[in-house]
């Protein structure tokens, strides 16, 4: 009998604030604020997207800032914390990294820095509530001026001993080269921060490369299209930088046709660390779970090696080294009790 899957220790690096939030939430919040959302919001939910052209990256992002607008007060901050925390509980997952840009909700909450702290806050009390571990990764825009990325990596810097973990760069890739945010990653290094940079997603193997080169990046949000360069997937192996990797929302991006186009099981067997992740549920309608899911349906995953996956993502993360061994400990229980 197969070992299930929800009992697996697990740590989720891939998850974005807004897009972390419950459908039935969403729909919720719209009511009460008196937000009208698109039918693709509603009932032809998840909604079909191919971001792999202008006009589909468009329509992502407009999707993404409706549902963004129904974050209006303090407390909805905290429910979405909260049920994102219950959801990866519910998954087995016990150490999440999730992804903001506070820029997106500041003249709502009184600023950068109100925003990040109120995001901090409502983590900690996520994480003491539903005994997951959470830190919060600080992202900057590609489509925004990279002046703006450095003061969010000083703000993120001012908050690295209090729940921020990480700083990342986020939006579409092909709208602005990774080297141009090198002067807020070197910021973010010197606070001792992970660089978790977004590339290899809708550009190829050279735009995973620069992220490495330019960024001295730690991971990488995504990165299948490293598995396009032998050689690259080889420097990735040698260095043990992880792809953040999120089949589901790569079909539902359009960047892969089915999930059996994604090249999981390349980049494993080339010795490239993988954490799984969701990206987006709200978006595209699948949690953790379901990534692990399809290692064994579709890439063909011996239990054996979806345990080394989850290895993998606790390995990855900036849990302190106590709590990574516990886990490991209880991945190997978890492998075991199957034998």
């Amino acid at each position: 009998m197969a070992r299930p899957l929800d009992e697996l220790p697990k740590a989720h690096l891939h998850l974005h604030f807004t897009g972390s939030m419950r459908h039935s939430t969403l729909l919720e919040l719209a009511r009460d604020h008196g937000v009208h959302l698109p039918d693709a919001l509603v009932q032809d939910w998840p909604p079909r997207l191919r971001a792999t052209d202008e006009r589909g990256w468009f329509r992502f992002q407009r999707l993404y800032d409706i549902a963004r607008s129904v974050l209006r007060r303090e407390q909805d901050v905290y429910r979405l914390l909260r049920e994102a925390a219950e959801d990866e509980a519910a998954e087995g997952s016990r150490w999440l990294e999730i992804q903001v840009d506070p820029s997106g909700y500041a003249q709502r909450f009184g600023g950068l820095t109100a925003t990040l702290e109120l995001v901090l806050d409502a983590a900690a009390q996520a994480a003491a509530a539903c005994k997951v571990g959470i830190g919060v990764i600080v992202a900057a825009n590609r489509t925004r001026h990279p002046l703006d990325a450095k003061t969010l990596a000083r703000l993120a810097g001012q908050y690295a001993d209090r729940g921020v973990v990480g700083f990342g760069l986020s939006n579409d890739e092909r709208r602005a080269r990774a080297r141009d945010f090198d002067g807020a990653f070197r910021i973010a290094k010197r606070a001792g921060l992970l660089a978790v940079p977004h590339g290899g997603e809708l550009s190829g193997a050279a735009s995973v490369a620069e992220c490495v080169d330019d960024l001295d990046a730690d991971r990488i949000g995504h990165g299948i299209r490293a598995a396009e360069s032998p050689r690259l997937m080889e420097r990735l192996a040698d260095r043990q930088i992880a792809c953040e990797v999120c089949p589901t929302s790569n079909v539902g991006l359009g960047v892969a046709l089915r999930p059996g186009d994604v090249p999981v099981k390349r980049l494993f067997d080339a010795g490239v660390p993988i954490a799984l992740g969701a990206d987006d549920p709200l978006l595209f309608g699948a949690r953790l779970l379901r990534q692990y899911e399809l290692a064994r349906e579709v890439y063909g995953f011996t239990d054996a090696e979806i345990a080394e996956l989850a290895r993998q993502s606790i390995r990855s993360s900036t849990a302190p080294d106590g709590y990574k061994k516990e886990l490991l400990t209880t991945i190997d229980n978890w492998l075991a009790a199957g034998a």
